[in-house]
């Protein structure tokens, strides 16, 4: 077991891989640590594929794993972690702006302070103000709904204890959100340390204004899942019930203020006359419905379901 695992997710970062796995290596041999480090190739056009199987021959310590085609960063870190050995698993970009300078502190963090895992903080920031704004809205809308009080969700550097990354399962884009899910996976010493965020030395960032949207959206599924997943009828019956006692009631108070204006000889309007009996309809129908939801998805959570196998079409340094 090494002492080290280093899980870097790439995409077309054919000009910095080789300059970044010689400053790791310069890194763990001035500190003794055993190491290993794990390209994770997510389905690359350009020859990042080539170099990493070149790095594989040249050093022993390095490992390639690539995707048939794009799965996302989620993707490529969940297996990578699932290929981990290492006591700490540290994940980081391939794009040299995340500095492996920080490891040993990194690693000390997790080994002697008994963090479950550290999560880098880019304190200053080398980003456009189209990044670093919506980011800092992201990071405070996360700290309020998690209870994590980090300042960089979002951060690629971090670092974990080997069976942290064993046992959380990072999907569609919820790498964001790795805190999260490992706080609600019952890890909960959670840290930051102030990380060096360097300025892009090559290419340009693979993510668009689109993941604005789908963070947001990744950050409502990650709460309703890690809460609810093992529990959904917690969620969906309760609404139900609520739902479905307001239109009852509603319907016996209508059917209730009939009966009594025929009893007092008072005219009074037909109860499907009504627009709030329809309104109690709609309640009671939909709660019957979210009930029912509730119903099946707990049939379903109690199910045992695999996780999501990705197509790994090479690998090379796992013989």
């Amino acid at each position: 077991m090494p002492d080290v695992s280093v899980v870097i997710p790439l995409y077309n970062e054919e000009e910095s891989l080789s300059e970044l796995n010689d400053w790791i290596s310069r890194v763990m041999q001035s500190h003794g640590f055993t190491y290993e480090v794990i390209f994770v190739d997510d389905g690359s056009t350009d020859r990042s594929w080539a170099i990493v199987e070149d790095l594989n021959q040249k050093f022993e310590q390095v490992r390639g794993i690539r995707f048939n085609r794009n799965f996302g960063k989620s993707a490529a870190l969940n297996t990578g972690f699932k290929a981990s050995s290492g006591k700490v698993v540290i994940s980081m970009d391939a794009d040299l702006q995340d500095s492996p300078d920080e490891i040993p502190e990194l690693y000390r963090m997790i080994t002697e302070e008994g963090f479950d895992m550290v999560s880098g903080w880019k304190k200053v920031r080398h980003d456009p103000l189209s990044k670093t704004i919506p980011s800092r809205f992201f990071n405070s809308v996360t700290r309020q709904i998690s209870g994590i009080k980090l300042h960089d969700f979002n951060c690629g550097l971090k670092a974990y204890r080997g069976e942290v990354v064993k046992h959380i399962q990072v999907y569609g884009e919820m790498h964001r959100y790795i805190p999260v899910i490992a706080k609600w996976n019952g890890y909960k010493q959670i840290g930051e340390k102030v990380v060096e965020h360097r300025p892009r030395k090559y290419g340009t960032t693979k993510f668009g204004l689109e993941r604005f949207i789908t963070g947001f959206l990744d950050l409502l599924s990650v709460t309703f899942v890690s809460k609810f997943r093992q529990k959904p009828m917690h969620l969906f019956g309760t609404l139900g019930t609520l739902s479905f006692l307001s239109g009852f009631f509603i319907t016996l108070w209508l059917i209730g203020q009939k009966v009594y204006g025929i009893y007092a000889g008072k005219e009074v309007r037909e109860v499907v006359d009504q627009p709030l009996f329809f309104l109690a309809l709609v309640a009671l129908v939909v709660g019957v419905q979210l009930f029912l939801a509730g119903f099946l998805a707990e049939m379903m959570a109690m199910r045992s379901q695999s996780s999501k196998e990705y197509l790994v079409s090479k690998r090379v340094g796992f013989e």
